[in-house]
């Protein structure tokens, strides 16, 4: 989450006017994440999240990800289900951009994850996961080997001025990962960027997944890998084995993971790794002036990457 996008008073009055949640009482930006701008948006009924969507978001994938949000809280996974004006649409615009409002939901994203956070990130994951295999809509991952080998491209020129080599480097792990990506393993929705700031919690209890606008058809496992590498690292890059194993162990515990899903794992974290490495490292290269946001460090996912080709399989996550 981030804010690039102003309103003003008068414009946001309209704009709520088309739901029926009251009166505005309250506008405060949220500063976090790098994709959208996202406000907390207070009225004299409650409090909402409003997001402007900005231009990594495809408005064609707009209805998949907000009808994605309905079908998933139907179906008991605690995410925020979309608001719908007196129109009965979900999506519209404001300060000439697509926008949505969704419903607030209780808790804190932990700072600092425990390992009964990844317990409970697990078996969050595998219920959301089995809760989608009905949905009826697909969205290709855009964000997988075909997004990425732009990314190389479009980083090639300056990934040294992160880090000496870098530029190489990226380019040999994605010819490597690229030559050996799985293809028949199981698929359904996946979050795809279930990270710490995604899910809250009230103490130990998880209370919510948030922000799904990542959210595609592609290996179930993939998003596994995702969250191995998003909540079992420490912040000096060191991996947890204990809590990869809580995290992996709560995953099954819900849904059986098959013997193929599990040899590709270290692959999967790998190729995870390189898409972080690659979009926060965009991201740093192609600053906006004026954002409420600082790019986060892509160094971290080139250790994490880093890892992952070092590791012989999937016993080194703490697997039985």
């Amino acid at each position: 989450m981030a804010v690039y996008t102003d309103i003003d008073d008068e414009e946001l009055r309209a704009f709520v006017a088309e739901y029926d949640i009251g009166t505005v009482t309250g506008l405060k930006g949220i500063a976090e994440g790098v994709e959208n701008t996202n406000y907390l948006l207070r009225t004299d009924r409650g409090s909402y999240i409003l997001t402007i969507y900005e231009k990594r978001v495809d408005p064609n994938d707009l209805p998949f990800f907000l009808g994605l949000l309905d079908h998933l809280a139907n179906r008991g996974v605690p995410c925020p289900p979309t608001l719908h004006g007196r129109d009965g649409k979900a999506l519209r615009q404001v300060a000439g951009k697509p926008a949505a409002i969704v419903t607030f939901l209780q808790g804190i994203w932990p700072k600092r994850p425990r390992a009964v956070h990844c317990g409970e990130v697990g078996a969050a994951l595998a219920r959301m996961h089995i809760a989608g295999l009905d949905f009826p809509h697909t969205r290709h991952n855009s964000l997988s080997l075909d997004g990425w080998s732009q990314l190389v491209e479009a980083t090639a020129s300056r990934a040294d001025e992160v880090a000496p080599g870098l530029g190489a480097e990226i380019a040999r792990e994605y010819e490597d990962i690229s030559g050996h990506w799985p293809i028949d393993l199981p698929t359904g929705v996946i979050h795809a960027d279930l990270f710490p700031d995604n899910v809250f919690f009230m103490d130990d209890e998880l209370t919510g997944l948030i922000d799904f606008y990542f959210a595609c058809t592609d290996a179930l496992a993939y998003d596994l890998a995702i969250c191995l590498n998003a909540w079992c690292f420490e912040r000096g890059a060191e991996f947890n084995i204990t809590k990869a194993r809580r995290l992996l162990s709560a995953y099954r515990d819900v849904r059986p993971v098959s013997e193929a899903e599990l040899d590709a794992l270290p692959l999967l974290a790998r190729g995870s790794a390189l898409r972080f490495l690659l979009t926060r490292l965009y991201d740093w290269l192609n600053q906006v002036d004026g954002a409420m946001v600082k790019p986060k460090d892509p160094l971290e996912y080139l250790h994490k990457m880093r890892f992952h080709r070092r590791i012989g399989g999937p016993g080194a996550y703490g697997l039985d």
